[in-house]
């Protein structure tokens, strides 16, 4: 582990252009590295929330040819930052595309990729079904990533709701995990804050929570609050509902302390599948 550094949440409301969403996050990213943010992580979907599935498939980009790369690789070259692209859609195949991080390096150099794992197909009663694995294929790798503090972790949004991915990620050495999201305002209000506590008390890891906020296209809302959580969770920002940045001091040395007073990571068991135990007894035998 190394000395502190500052960390940047951006808070946007992308829309379904993204030449305009390329803008927006531009000005803000610029905002947290004049605030001393070392480390700048943008929501998921940062250059597009598109309801029409068919438009996203038909505007996808392969990596080569999506406009948002270069973009972003000579901003964080010329700010002397390391960035964290939340999520950017990319062509995959005629018929998916993958909900891609990226993590740039100061030099504007690809430091890592990160596929989306978990799917988010769900009926949550706000009125909207959310059908991603329809346009999106699955990731099948978990990401750790070198930066100067220590090792990152990188998952997207829904990956939140599967602990497995950040325990591994966590035992594999991660000291901080981005989770970029775009939560809903419906699941937001229930979960949000709760589940992102709970991974970073976990795993002893901070975890920096960029997401998407406000009103978007077809009337789609998200949940904002983008929150940096420390390892004995502490909520140490939390933005509100409108976009903005959020910024924190980032100590390197409350993981260790955070995994030596509760070394849960070293502490787990194999144990045999589950049981009815009691069901015999409740069949009156």
């Amino acid at each position: 582990m190394s000395e502190r550094f500052t960390a940047g949440l951006v808070q946007m409301t992308s829309g379904t252009e993204v030449a305009d969403n390329i803008v927006q996050a531009t000005a803000l990213i610029r905002e947290a590295a004049g605030r001393g943010a070392e480390l700048i992580v943008t929501p998921e979907n940062s250059t597009q929330i598109e309801p029409d599935k068919a438009r996203v498939l038909a505007e996808a980009k392969s990596e080569a040819e999506h406009p948002a790369i270069p973009a972003f690789a000579a901003l964080a070259q010329e700010l002397q930052r390391w960035l964290l692209i939340g999520s950017l859609t990319i062509r995959a195949s005629e018929s998916k595309c993958w909900n891609r991080s990226y993590l740039f390096q100061p030099d504007g150099g690809i430091a890592a990729r990160y596929d989306k794992i978990h799917m988010f197909d769900v009926e949550i009663g706000d009125g909207q079904s959310y059908r991603e694995s329809k346009s999106f294929e699955p990731g099948r790798r978990s990401v750790l990533a070198e930066l100067p503090w220590g090792r990152l972790g990188l998952t997207i949004c829904y990956d939140i709701r599967f602990p497995q991915l950040y325990r591994a990620l966590a035992k594999a050495g991660a000291a901080f995990i981005t989770a970029p999201a775009a939560f809903t305002a419906v699941t937001g209000r229930a979960h949000w804050h709760v589940l992102q506590r709970a991974r970073a008390i976990e795993c002893g890891s901070y975890i920096l929570a960029a997401a998407q906020c406000g009103t978007h296209a077809r009337g789609r809302r998200t949940y904002g609050h983008s929150l940096i959580v420390a390892p004995w969770g502490e909520v140490l920002a939390e933005a509100g509902e409108e976009p903005c940045v959020v910024i924190a001091e980032i100590d390197p040395a409350a993981v260790a302390a955070a995994r030596h007073r509760v070394p849960a990571l070293s502490h787990d068991r194999s144990f045999d599948a589950p049981v009815v135990d009691n069901a015999l007894r409740l069949a009156g035998e």
